[in-house]
């Protein structure tokens, strides 16, 4: 697909630029004042704040401890204060940010490494060596977008930062050249892709920056040819691991980092290699892939999640409504449009990529005056997701197998939303450490299928794998009905004696939702049904909070279990308490009605 775009690549290449360099005072002055009060508090709050100092003693403590966050505290801050502080420049223009700018360049520059601890490995899940080798750098997700976020000083803030030293902007071109372009031409890394191999986000994710990184600096064409050719083979490879259907099977969060990072390079291929993405952006696939987010969507913050996605995530930004003008649906633009209207923080703060946050102060969004379109309906069959609404319901049901990337045990799992409120709930994950990408993952509560919207036999759980997978997976949609069903012992090991467990999930549109899971085996079945409202027993059924109940018909005594929440990434999505109620199976059937 991507490859066919070669024939596109020019001799010599265009100027890309990733915004309005400093000296378009005409852009600059352009941007929405309440866009330039936020920016200029920004600046000025990091203009008062002293730089992180990084030790090698802070990059070591991840093989020490499996602690990722308090490093990445310190690497992000930097990143984070030198786009605050370029921004603020760029729309102010009057110099005086530029002192602290250049300490921030200096001070990355200067850093040992790029790439994160967690990353710091030569080899797809390799071991993480305690420090950086300077003669042998890595590129991760973060190196590279080091390298973009420079490139990108480098390109809109030349003149003034010549006008200082013109040493500065040729360290940033030596510290790209040789931790990001060299080695990208030089050394195989995984997430370059490898014939069949399975890639994920990081591939969309660091070619949009290498690219990124080439084309904002004063590279020769020759470079930039070899990055091309490269950059299209890894786009390839990416790709190929979608379905038509274009669902991301690392969940929402992962949309952004993925098919959202694949219209970023994209874009930047386009105007480098003019018509070379003329056939692909008119690819049903690839607009599948973008408008992935949007049947993803429930209401307001809240969207169905799986995998390492969180159920709360951040407003769309001018990246959604771009990728929906590009592929042509309208209707994406209009919701991303509609929904980066809502945004607290439109400058985007806790961005550390620089040529999103210059995106989004530059280009104009109007609010569409597009009617609203009620939610549909959603099938992806590549990953065996089916999503069905009616006026107060939600639902999605995850069939699938557990060998995806990101994955949680969680196959025939059920998510269901209540006007628009979370009722049967995906919980996420954690904030992540050395544990969570490690042979240990499944030690971990949240990647549990018995808290997730599922059963378990004796003690057994379902198992991490591909060959752990939903059998017999099938949906009918109708006007009256939406039903889902699949059985789910594959998903478990021998160890559970299960020879059968077929779940049907029903939408009787306007009446509720109906589950019947029929279970054939020999150990005790106990279904888990993860909530967020407390849940009340009445009788033979469960009130949970004010949102509705659950009408249990097969099933013994209910156990009501509460979970603190105390983590920080998952306290975004829930309040500090949640509950899982586990119901036993009297028989081999069970069936509860949700209304």
């Amino acid at each position: 697909m991507f490859c066919e775009a070669a024939a596109h690549i020019p001799s010599v290449f265009p100027k890309f630029l990733p915004g309005a360099r400093f000296d378009d005072r005409n852009a600059w002055r352009g941007v929405a004042d309440e866009l330039k009060a936020h920016v200029l508090r920004d600046a000025e709050a990091a203009s008062g704040r002293s730089w992180s100092v990084i030790t090698a003693e802070d990059y070591r403590q991840f093989s020490i401890t499996g602690n990722r966050a308090d490093f990445e505290a310190l690497y992000f801050s930097r990143r984070r204060m030198l786009n605050d502080l370029v921004l603020g420049e760029l729309v102010e223009g009057e110099g005086r940010f530029l002192p602290s700018i250049v300490d921030g360049v200096m001070l990355i520059c200067e850093e040992s490494g790029w790439q994160l601890p967690a990353h710091n490995s030569y080899e797809r899940g390799g071991m993480r060596h305690p420090l950086p080798d300077v003669e042998h750098p890595v590129i991760d997700l973060f190196a590279a977008e080091t390298g973009a976020l420079l490139a990108t000083v480098a390109s809109l803030l030349g003149g003034p930062l010549d006008q200082i030293s013109p040493i500065i902007r040729r360290r940033i071109e030596h510290e790209v050249h040789v931790r990001i372009l060299k080695p990208y031409l030089g050394t195989h890394f995984w997430w370059m892709g490898n014939g069949a191999e399975r890639m994920n986000n990081w591939t969309a994710w660091i070619t949009q920056n290498v690219l990124l990184s080439a084309f904002s600096l004063d590279t020769d064409d020759e470079l930039k040819r070899r990055v091309v050719e490269k950059a299209l083979g890894s786009l390839d490879c990416f790709i190929k691991d979608y379905a038509e259907d274009g669902a991301c099977e690392e969940g929402v969060v992962y949309y952004r980092h993925a098919a959202l990072c694949m219209f970023g390079a994209m874009t930047i291929l386009d105007t480098v290699a003019s018509g070379s993405m003329s056939s692909l952006w008119s690819a049903p696939k690839i607009r599948n892939m973008a408008e992935y987010i949007l049947h993803m969507h429930v209401d307001g913050r809240y969207y169905f999640n799986f995998a390492d996605s969180a159920a709360v995530i951040d407003p769309c930004t001018v990246r959604e409504y771009l990728f929906g003008k590009a592929v042509g649906s309208d209707a994406l633009a209009a919701f991303a449009a509609r929904d980066r209207a809502t945004s607290k923080t439109p400058h985007l703060p806790e961005e550390w990529n620089l040529w999103y946050r210059v995106q989004e102060l530059l280009t104009k969004v109007p609010l569409s005056q597009a009617e609203q379109l009620p939610a549909a309906d959603a099938s992806y069959p590549g990953i065996g997701l089916y999503i069905a609404r009616d006026d107060r319901f939600a639902l999605a049901v995850k069939g699938g197998n557990n060998g995806e990337s990101h994955n949680h045990n969680d196959v025939g799992s059920v998510t269901l939303y209540k006007d628009g409120q979370p009722f049967l709930i995906d919980v996420g994950v954690e904030t992540y450490t050395a544990r969570t990408f490690s042979s240990r993952r499944y030690e971990i509560w949240t990647m549990q299928s018995a808290f997730h919207n599922l059963p378990t036999f004796g003690d057994v759980m379902q198992s991490d794998g591909a060959a752990f997978a939903a059998r017999d997976m099938r949906a009918e949609f109708s006007a009256e009905l939406a039903e889902i069903s699949l059985d789910i012992a594959p998903a478990y090991p021998e160890a559970a004696r299960l020879r059968a467990y077929r779940r049907k999930v029903t939408l009787r549109r306007g009446r509720g939702v109906e589950i019947t899971d029929l279970h054939d085996g020999d150990l005790p079945a106990v279904l888990s049904l993860m909530v967020r409202d407390e849940p009340v027993l009445r009788g033979g059924s469960v009130h949970v909070g004010q949102l509705g109940s659950i009408e249990i018909e097969g099933g013994g005594e209910v156990e009501i279990e509460t979970i603190e929440i105390d983590d920080a990434r998952l306290a975004i999505s829930w309040p500090s308490k949640i509950y899982r109620l586990r119901i036993p199976l009297e028989g081999r059937q069970l069936k509860l009605r949700i209304v």
